[in-house]
């Protein structure tokens, strides 16, 4: 039986009037076989820090007391060879011209989870795709990535591609990781400087990755890939 793989995605200021610059997106992935060991990993290191199993990983409660925390997650993530990463960055929304390509701003939020996620599929595995659940409209909005993503891999009966699902970020802990990753590329992108204990996450990230993150690394990068897109002139 084809190895099953688990992604685990999650977005940042994806929405067009959010005035906020940049949009990103980005996805943990590992074999399914292993992702509660490796959840049971993330697990146990909340609990060597002394926080509550409660306690949700977020970017936004990054603060100087929980560094050593987060410093320590960032390294468990780039030491387990059975993690990787995906990020796609938008460095500037206000670029955009969706008129230009009759494309309304879901089209263009939907051509990016494509471009985001179809590098990663490989028609001899399975997937599983799980996605943060932000709004409403999600299930809709999941219906139609998954009918988009199928009918480009040719998978009409949904064999590769088993299903793409909404969960919410405070029951998965590999979700949680996906969001401090995604958050400190968003800090970056935005220009921020208020928090010293953010900015050195993003220093880690550089240092562990070799990676500025302003720029797009190279396209067969395994463990932190990044695409930084710039629309076309």
């Amino acid at each position: 039986m084809n190895e099953r793989i688990s992604i685990y995605c999650d977005e940042s200021c994806h929405l067009e009037n959010d005035h906020m610059p940049s949009m990103v997106l980005g996805a943990v992935w590992c074999p399914a076989s292993h992702r509660r060991a490796l959840a049971g990993k993330v697990k146990a290191l909340k609990a060597a820090f002394g926080l509550p199993s409660h306690f949700e990983i977020k970017w936004v409660k990054v603060s100087p007391s929980q560094l050593p925390f987060y410093s320590a997650l960032l390294d468990l993530f780039f030491d387990e060879s059975l993690l990787h990463f995906r990020g796609l960055v938008v460095p500037d929304k206000q670029t955009l011209d969706h008129g230009r390509f009759l494309q309304s701003h879901d089209d263009f939020y939907y051509k990016l989870w494509y471009i985001l996620l179809n590098r990663l599929i490989d028609p001899d595995k399975r997937y599983r795709i799980f996605l943060d659940i932000k709004d409403t409209r999600g299930q809709a909005k999941i219906n139609h990535l998954h009918d988009i993503l199928c009918n480009a891999n040719y998978d009409f009966d949904r064999s590769v591609i088993e299903s793409i699902e909404l969960v919410h970020s405070h029951d998965v802990l590999l979700l949680q990781l996906a969001d401090v990753l995604i958050g400190a590329l968003s800090y970056l992108h935005r220009g921020l400087h208020s928090s010293p204990a953010k900015l050195a996450l993003v220093a880690h990230i550089r240092h562990r990755s070799g990676l500025r993150l302003e720029q797009s690394a190279l396209l067969r990068a395994d463990k932190f890939n990044l695409l930084v897109w710039r629309p076309q002139v």
